[in-house]
């Protein structure tokens, strides 16, 4: 579920030295510390685990007449139990069944540095010990190994208070490149939610992107017009901002069910701008005037544009209330919807007009087309005579 990190925030630093991995850590988390909503922060290995090292000294073992296979089975089965070295089974013949049988001290006879210096080393004697032929000296050591390939990994997590994924993800994404160069053969990145947010805004950023680029080429080859399919993608940014801004005000986040909203305003916006620029369009070759035509068609489309975008939002608004079970999940993607086509409905009837005019005033009203046709027959093919007449005689 989140990519096998068990918090927000996880930075994995690896490499072929688990020194210099520890060093870069510990600067790591010292730097995350800065960060005030960030909760909870530490290395998730125990790099300082206590133990006992127990160094042999071979030449009094020698003396002895012990190895170092001897010394390590008489300590382990003392410390643990002597099925570490010599398994044992007991059969009862009766059921079948074959028992291990092991012999191991208490733990409260071995509690101690000195306890562990009076091991016999020898069956049957008291002497030699482990304490004639090794040193024992308290040392800490890592208490975990995780790999990654080649490299062992130090993994640094934090929990997030009261902040987004997004926001957290940037600032820890600056601590660390404000830590400089890591060293020589060390990788650094960021893991779990963290990663998975960012690819997914990527891909949800280039679709968006290539949408709008595909919508422009139709658009363009439909009206065999660039400045006519730009007119028509213009009410794009007025999209953005109003599912943004509204986002903003009731405290949502740029998600992927946000995202979502914002496609499907999109859509539904340049859908309103077809309709109104390609009136517009038909207008002004009988007219050949781009301001009568782009006014023109914005009140025959007012009423269109306006239900169309009124009944979306109306359909929208139990959504983005978030009531219910999870409905704060949901939420965004309605409030994204409401703000993106409130703003497009007014830039479709007010500033589209005037866009159009602007980019189509010098536009020639002659077919480019090797096999033009009858534009106004087209436009007037179905429209009632009377209108007609009207419209031929008084444009206006």
């Amino acid at each position: 579920m989140s990519q096998g990190a068990s918090t927000p925030i996880e930075v994995q630093v690896g490499g072929k030295s688990l020194e210099d991995g520890q060093a870069y850590a510990r600067r790591l988390q010292e730097g995350l510390k800065a960060i005030p909503y960030l909760r909870d922060i530490r290395i998730k290995q125990p790099l300082n685990y206590p133990t006992l090292d127990i160094q042999f000294d071979r030449v009094k073992a020698a003396q002895f007449g012990l190895t170092a296979d001897d010394i390590a089975k008489s300590l382990v089965a003392a410390t643990s139990s002597s099925r570490f070295t010599a398994k044992n089974l007991w059969l009862d013949r009766k059921t079948g069944y074959a028992y291990q049988v092991q012999v191991q001290l208490p733990e409260y006879e071995m509690s101690s540095t000195e306890d562990m210096e009076n091991i016999p080393l020898v069956k049957g004697q008291l002497r030699p010990t482990l304490g004639d032929v090794a040193t024992i000296r308290r040392t800490t050591v890592p208490g975990e190994y995780d790999r990654s390939g080649p490299r062992r990994l130090v993994t640094v997590s934090a929990n997030i208070f009261n902040k987004d994924l997004g926001t957290a993800t940037r600032d820890v994404q600056q601590v660390i490149d404000g830590l400089g160069t890591p060293p020589k053969g060390t990788l650094v990145e960021l893991q779990g939610m963290a990663q998975l947010l960012r690819e997914t805004l990527g891909s949800l950023q280039t679709g968006l992107g290539l949408a709008i680029v595909v919508i422009f080429l139709v658009l363009m080859a439909n009206f065999q017009s660039f400045g006519v399919a730009f007119v028509v993608l213009s009410t794009i940014p007025a999209v953005l901002a109003g599912s943004l801004g509204l986002l903003s005000l009731t405290g949502s986040t740029l998600n992927l069910q946000s995202y979502m909203g914002i496609i499907m305003s999109v859509g539904v916006s340049v859908a309103n701008a077809i309709l109104l620029i390609t009136n517009a369009e038909q207008l002004r070759l009988v007219y050949n005037d781009s301001t009568k035509a782009a006014l023109t068609a914005g009140g025959m489309r007012l009423r269109p544009i306006m239900m169309t975008s009124l009944a979306m939002i109306a359909g929208m608004i139990p959504m983005a209330s978030g009531l219910g079970e999870a409905g704060d999940q949901s939420a965004p993607l309605g409030r994204a919807v409401i703000g993106g086509l409130f703003f497009s409905a007014f830039a479709a009837l007010l500033i589209l007009p005037v866009i159009f005019a602007s980019v189509q005033r010098k536009a020639s009203v002659t077919s480019s087309s090797l096999n033009p046709n009858d534009e106004e027959s087209e436009f007037y093919d179905g429209v009632d005579p009377l209108k007609k007449q009207l419209l031929t005689t008084n444009p206006n």
